[in-house]
């Protein structure tokens, strides 16, 4: 229903930036026992499965539209994860989470490159505090530190923007829930590929957290967040919907210490 979902549009932004906050402890000390690759390849090939499950009815729409709309989000997004887990094994949780946040104030200034909206002052002064944010968690009491997974990790933030204003400029019009299903299947196909490359697949066993880690990643993370920020991200507008999912980096710098 359109008018339920336009109400929820905004607590659900509010939600997956709440569910990602949870997991960045979780990865940093999984990832000592599973190949990241294969970590993210399990994690949407399971999420893209329960979508295609769950939302079986919507594929008689599929057409080459969606599917080429599908696979660049997934590109983007893939990218912006596989940046962002390599980034978290050489930097903090807390700072990859800070760091990751960073598209919230890109996306109003990437917009006005795309759709030629203007940022507000507001937006300048958010990118402002953004650049003053990194320089003080970047501080170490003697200098200045910016460590190589920190500049995967702002890589990350930056394709993590372009993703978001992509799904602005898609989403009017499309199935929501169809685009994303798509999007996760091309976001395992990438990183599967990748996994035979690094060969990451582990030929022993993985230890039981790590199972559960893995299984919380794809159904709570990938499979319900990423859906709730496709269908908030729908029905609001790209600097808002940033705004809200840059709730990540406090949620994780608290979940972090906790």
């Amino acid at each position: 229903d359109e008018t339920l979902l336009k109400k929820l549009a905004k607590p659900m932004l509010v939600c997956a930036p709440l569910i990602w906050g949870s997991t960045f402890f979780m990865i940093k000390d999984a990832l000592d026992d599973v190949d990241a690759l294969f970590m993210l390849a399990f994690r949407f090939t399971l999420a893209a499965v329960l979508l295609a499950a769950v939302f079986w009815r919507r594929w008689r729409d599929m057409d080459l539209v969606y599917l080429w709309q599908g696979g660049l989000l997934g590109l983007l997004m893939g990218a912006a994860y596989i940046l962002q887990t390599f980034g978290l094994m050489g930097t903090t949780p807390g700072k990859n989470a800070f760091f990751t946040a960073v598209y919230c104030v890109i996306v109003p200034f990437l917009y006005w490159a795309v759709d030629r909206k203007r940022p507000t002052r507001w937006n300048v002064l958010a990118a402002l505090l953004s650049v003053t944010g990194i320089g003080l968690v970047s501080w170490d009491g003697g200098g200045l530190t910016i460590a190589a997974g920190d500049v995967l990790t702002l890589c990350a933030g930056f394709l993590l923007a372009c993703h978001i204003v992509a799904v602005a400029k898609f989403a009017g019009g499309r199935d929501i829930f169809l685009l994303t299903t798509l999007q996760f299947a091309a976001i395992a196909l990438m990183c599967w590929v990748g996994t035979a490359f690094s060969r990451g697949v582990p030929t022993g066993g993985l230890s039981a957290p790590t199972w559960w880690v893995m299984l919380y990643l794809a159904v709570g993370s990938t499979a319900v967040a990423l859906l709730f920020q496709k269908v908030g991200q729908k029905y609001a507008d790209p600097a808002s919907a940033a705004q809200l999912l840059s709730l990540e980096a406090p949620f994780g710098a608290l979940f972090s210490v906790a």
